[in-house]
């Protein structure tokens, strides 16, 4: 009773169930100005609960990648690449949700231009073809000042934690002082 479970959810359904029956949900990538896609799948799995969650006793915990540097396109490339592989090359064609959630943050055009790029052998146009604005708006790429910018919006959304992906002690260094 004491160890908090999570699951790793993105599609309506599974942030629904997420809220009914775990303490918390890990997006594969999130945008904290697009709260909405998981507003009502939160309330309705809430209601299930009878009173008894909210968000004052759940946790939505996402995964950010965090790459530092002077060069944001350079930046942004990991974050695009992997992007690039769940978008356009994870499941079947009819069958990807990390495809569908994309097209829920807005990109439905570019998600299914990634999907066929990816499938089609063209990986590196589909790695190409991954918007900058969609990586600004799940990762945290760029220099100290960008970095430190972007957490604004984070910490202006319900989101009361993150999952950081680095492997830079720069990247440690910058959140732990913007946070502090």
């Amino acid at each position: 009773k004491d160890m908090p479970i999570y699951t790793a959810s993105i599609s309506p359904k599974g942030i629904e169930l997420a809220a009914e029956i775990a303490d918390g949900v890990i997006p594969v990538w999130m945008s904290p100005e697009k709260w909405s896609i998981f507003g009502d799948p939160l309330k309705a799995g809430f209601a299930k609960t009878g009173g008894k969650k909210s968000l004052e006793n759940f946790d939505v915990a996402p995964f950010v990648t965090c790459v530092t540097g002077p060069d944001v396109e350079k930046c942004r490339m990991p974050v695009k690449a992997s992007m690039a592989l769940y978008i356009g090359g994870m499941g079947a064609r009819s069958k990807n949700f990390y495809n569908d959630y994309a097209k829920r943050l807005g990109y439905p055009g570019e998600a299914a231009e990634i999907q066929n790029l990816f499938l089609g052998g063209k990986r590196n146009e589909a790695i190409a073809a991954i918007p900058d604005k969609l990586v600004d708006e799940v990762a945290l790429v760029g220099p100290k000042e960008r970095i430190v910018e972007r957490l604004k919006a984070w910490k202006a959304s319900p989101v009361k934690s993150m999952l950081i992906g680095t492997n830079s002690i720069e990247a440690c260094r910058v959140l732990a002082e913007a946070c502090a």
